[in-house]
């Protein structure tokens, strides 16, 4: 199985644009600066493009591991992935990777299954590490809702668009 690194970087995309709707002012930018207790002010200046190419970068990281994780194939090959002539035509092993891929290769290869797959991911792993942040940061539910709930609309359009395209 070959890893797609274009659908990758798109999909790594995603939380910037979601993150340019989601954080306006007429969405929910004005609950965010209140929950965060920031003005206008306190947004301006900093270095935009340094935010902004880490911020892609961060994204990048997360594309990259939701291939693994919205798409169940990897998982059959990195079980085998030590097997003597995975890669060899012709071998007993390739043989066996090809007629699996033959068979199994589009299974669960839809949008809304790497969206199910990339909501779970932010439920179960988003939700636990900022929400436990947020407690003890004594931050409100307001603050955890809107975070929260962006990463977890991030991460479904993420891993659909991966399991769909990648």
């Amino acid at each position: 199985m070959e890893f797609n690194f274009l659908i990758t970087a798109l999909a790594a995309l995603i939380p910037m644009i979601l993150g340019f709707i989601w954080y306006n002012p007429k969405v929910f930018g004005t609950a965010w600066m209140n929950a965060c207790g920031f003005t206008q002010e306190d947004l301006k200046g900093g270095n935009m493009a340094l935010i902004f190419i880490l911020s892609y970068v961060f994204s990048l990281f997360l594309a990259f591991i939701l291939n693994t994780l919205v798409i169940h194939q990897f998982g059959f090959f990195s079980s085998i992935m030590n097997e003597p002539g995975l890669t060899e035509a012709g071998t007993e092993t390739y043989q066996y990777a090809q007629d699996y891929m033959a068979k199994y290769g589009n299974n669960f290869r839809t949008f809304g299954h790497g969206a199910l797959h990339g909501t779970m991911i932010g439920l179960m792993v988003v939700l636990p590490v900022m929400g436990t942040n947020a407690l003890f940061e004594r931050k409100g539910f307001k603050y955890m809702a809107v975070n929260i709930g962006y990463w977890i609309v991030c991460l479904a359009l993420m891993g659909g668009v991966i399991c769909q395209f990648a």
